[in-house]
């Protein structure tokens, strides 16, 4: 690899975007396959003319988009699965993690059963007072605090719910083995500060910015099975899609 074709000092993207980017261009044209270890820090810094500082700000960030993988004390690796795309399926945070080749675990903030108010039973078409799972869990990749997660569930339609392990566990995984799985969700997001209960478990300052997400989820009969708020770090939140524009034609 001609460090000329690598990085270019006349570009004004940052050197450690450039070079994540000749990383990431290598795995996709297979020159570096999933599992295969990358070369020692040295010798990258060599090929790329960048110094470590700047190639392991590259290396995070790849890490961070499910492209590599880290393993403590015996370098960088090329992540199982590299494709970063967020899909136009369903996907729970556990399946989202496998996909990308990270490891994905939870702290449990709070995890209880209690009376829905009227406008919870308004949500998921029950009467107040009807039984919920509360559930609220930090949840992390590779250690990383990627988001706060405040799920509710109507109890009766997954009563083991309240003895599992969710340190651990799958909420849609669980709800699945109920029978009650997940097939369809509404999302809506929009950028917010954080709020003061949820800024230390993502290590940031009240007011700082985050992504937040409430998400309706309906099962094959048209349930409503969980609803949740999910608060993301907007450094380390990213959701893509596409758009189509219609047929008609325009002048």
């Amino acid at each position: 690899m001609p460090q000329a074709t690598l990085i270019a000092s006349d570009n004004p993207e940052p050197l450690w975007v450039q070079a994540a980017e000749v990383i990431e261009r290598r795995v996709r044209e297979g020159a570096l396959p999933a599992g295969r270890r990358l070369p020692a820090e040295r010798d990258l810094c060599a090929q790329l003319g960048i110094s470590r500082v700047t190639l392991r700000r590259a290396l995070q960030h790849l890490v961070e988009e499910g492209i590599l993988r880290s393993s403590h004390g015996r370098g960088w690796y090329v992540a199982a699965r590299t494709d970063r795309e967020w899909p136009n399926s369903l996907e729970s945070f556990t399946e989202t993690a496998r996909r990308k080749g990270l490891v994905s675990t939870s702290k449990v903030i709070r995890a209880e059963v209690r009376a829905a108010s009227l406008d919870e039973a308004d949500e998921f078409g029950v009467v107040a007072g009807t039984d919920l799972f509360v559930l609220e869990r930090v949840r992390m990749l590779d250690g990383v605090p990627i988001g706060v997660d405040a799920s509710r569930v109507a109890l009766h339609l997954a009563p083991g719910l309240a003895g599992a392990d969710f340190s651990r566990a799958s909420l849609l995984e669980e709800l699945a083995g109920a029978g009650a799985e997940p097939i369809v969700a509404e999302s809506m997001i929009e950028a917010r500060g954080c709020t003061v209960e949820i800024a230390p478990h993502l290590d940031l300052r009240p007011g700082e910015p985050v992504l937040v997400m409430y998400q309706s989820m309906v099962d094959a009969t048209g349930r409503v099975v969980l609803v949740s708020t999910i608060t993301y770090r907007g450094d380390r939140y990213r959701l893509r899609t596409s758009f189509v524009r219609g047929g008609g034609s325009s002048v």
